[in-house]
């Protein structure tokens, strides 16, 4: 192939990247309750489930319902519910079962989030090391992940995970070793529990873990009172 013949492919390649950008369709964000409720009466699972309703001592931090966050800003209003969908709040619920019996349990930091938050983070941050860009959203608008860490439950104390949730450093990742043995023992434990339960890890934050989108979960953009009081 010669020199022009090169460079004119590479155009036609760019170009044709380009107009996929521009004519790429934005992900469908559900803003309506109807709507949700819709697809709710379509398939039972896609409903969404206050964690506490289900999960019987389990803890709430809601850190983003505050401004104890890593953006000092205050991105959702609701701190006394959330929520995911019926399947990942069953399995955290086999989670926190088997964590009773070891004396501890659930400590949620952050689970549904409104797609306004995800955008809202993404204004203040910017970065998608540390934030959901909104063309994709997060699965916290999906309902489908969830930030957590473990406690006790006699003292209500917070096991030790070797750095405080958002850190956002190589010393937050599962791989990082040069952790103090116990703090790398209850890393452990919370990720094989939420494994064995079906969540999937993320490697750069040990406090983070996703259910597989697996049923077409769309984004939500619905707020939390609404969610917990209505009836579908």
């Amino acid at each position: 192939m010669n020199k022009i013949a090169i460079i004119f492919t590479v155009w036609v390649a760019g170009m044709l990247s380009f107009n996929n950008v521009l004519t790429a369709q934005p992900l469908p964000v559900v803003k309506k309750y109807n709507a949700y409720c819709s697809q709710v009466r379509g398939d039972s699972l896609q409903r969404m489930t206050e964690l506490k309703s289900l999960i019987p001592g389990i803890v709430y931090d809601l850190r983003y319902a505050t401004t104890n966050n890593f953006t000092g800003r205050q991105l959702y209003r609701q701190g006394s519910n959330t929520f995911m969908r019926v399947q990942p709040a069953r399995a955290l619920a086999r989670v926190q079962d088997t964590l009773r019996r070891m004396g501890l349990g659930l400590k949620i930091l952050d689970a549904y989030r409104p797609y306004a938050a995800t955008k809202l983070m993404w204004e203040l941050v910017g970065d998608e090391r540390y934030v959901a860009h909104p063309k994709n959203g997060s699965n916290h608008n999906r309902g489908l992940a969830v930030d957590l860490t473990l406690i006790e439950l006699a003292t209500g104390a917070e096991l030790d995970m070797g750095t405080g949730f958002d850190h956002f450093s190589d010393t937050a990742h599962h791989a990082f070793a040069a952790l103090p043995d116990h703090a790398r023992k209850n890393r452990a434990l919370l990720r094989s529990l939420m494994e064995i339960h079906g969540f999937r890890a993320l490697e750069t934050e040990w406090w983070h873990y996703s259910w597989i989108n697996d049923r077409n979960y769309q984004l939500l953009d619905i707020p939390f009172h609404k969610l917990s009081g209505r009836k579908l």
